[in-house]
């Protein structure tokens, strides 16, 4: 039994003639006569009375006519719904990014997002790179935007954007740095407010300096960048960070910003989703407006200082 034998039983069974059915379905008679006594065969059992009249449903067959109607229609509403898709994607997906992204990110990822997409509903979280890799390869988000991601069989990782780290001081600066950029190996000497391990920004920290053979003097461990952004702005330390989170507090003059050089500090950011599930319409339309608004946001200068999109 299949749904061509289905639709065929359906349209005699509503016109009670095998010549009207068969223009209806754009067959000849002789074509759906033989269909229909395929099905009964393969039941074992009559459908139709045939009379002079026409015909008309056997009790075996008005309990098949139920099922059937509600087969076609389910096949139907599903036909129409995945067709609806092409131009009108919908369902709920998740997206996570550390708080430092979604300081930028978040607002016009959203208000593009939910303007281009509104049939799909939208959840946003943020956490440390860390936790964002375990809730992608665990089905808690469907799509994590993070920092230095590991090269691993369950992950599709693409990279966004290869952003400078930016050393942010408090504006009466009494560390009397200059103007201009600020040789790695002043972090000795600094003051400064980081995260602890295993804050993803921490960890590349940790293995850009230590390869450069330089030992950041650190004076406090904050987990929260909000909170290390008002300790920075109240005088008690500098802070290492992209530049756009900062940008307007900096712009404000609430805080100063320098370069680093001799090295220069970079991180990457990167795209990601799970090859272990497949890859939804929506997630597909997600990951595709992130792509455009950081490539935008990195266009406008929005992002971090010196960052280069890796966006084709």
């Amino acid at each position: 039994m299949d749904l061509k034998q289905l639709k065929a039983f359906e349209t005699l069974a509503e016109f009670g003639s095998f010549s009207r059915a068969g223009a209806v379905l754009s067959v000849a008679q002789p074509v759906l006569s033989r269909q229909i006594k395929a099905l009964e065969q393969e039941l074992g059992i009559e459908l139709f009375h045939r009379n002079g009249r026409g015909i008309v449903l056997t009790e075996a067959g008005r309990l098949l006519h139920s099922y059937a109607s509600g087969v076609l229609d389910t096949v139907r509403r599903a036909t129409t719904e995945v067709i609806a898709l092409r131009s009108s994607p919908r369902g709920t997906i998740a997206i996570g990014m550390p708080p430092s992204v979604g300081s930028v990110l978040t607002v016009p990822l959203v208000q593009h997002f939910r303007s281009e997409f509104p049939l799909i509903a939208m959840r946003v979280v943020e956490g440390f790179s860390g936790h964002l890799l375990e809730w992608l390869i665990t089905g808690k988000i469907d799509v994590a935007v993070l920092y230095n991601a590991p090269r691993t069989s369950n992950l599709r990782a693409e990279p966004l954007v290869q952003e400078e780290i930016s050393l942010l001081g408090p504006v009466d600066d009494r560390m009397g740095l200059a103007a201009g950029p600020v040789p790695a190996s002043r972090l000795a000497e600094i003051p400064m407010i980081l995260p602890s391990r295993p804050h993803g920004l921490r960890i590349v920290l940790d293995a850009l300096l230590g390869k450069a053979q330089i030992v950041p003097r650190i004076e406090l461990e904050v987990n929260a960048m909000p909170s290390t952004l008002r300790l920075v702005e109240s005088g008690m330390g500098y802070t290492l960070l992209s530049y756009g989170p900062a940008r307007s507090l900096v712009e404000a003059g609430r805080l100063r910003s320098w370069s680093i050089v001799d090295p220069v500090l970079t991180r990457q950011l990167i795209l990601a989703t799970s090859s272990q599930r497949p890859t939804t319409t929506a997630t597909r339309a997600l990951a595709l407006m992130v792509r455009q608004q950081i490539h935008d946001l990195v266009r406008r200068g929005l992002w971090a200082s010196g960052a280069r999109t890796t966006i084709p």
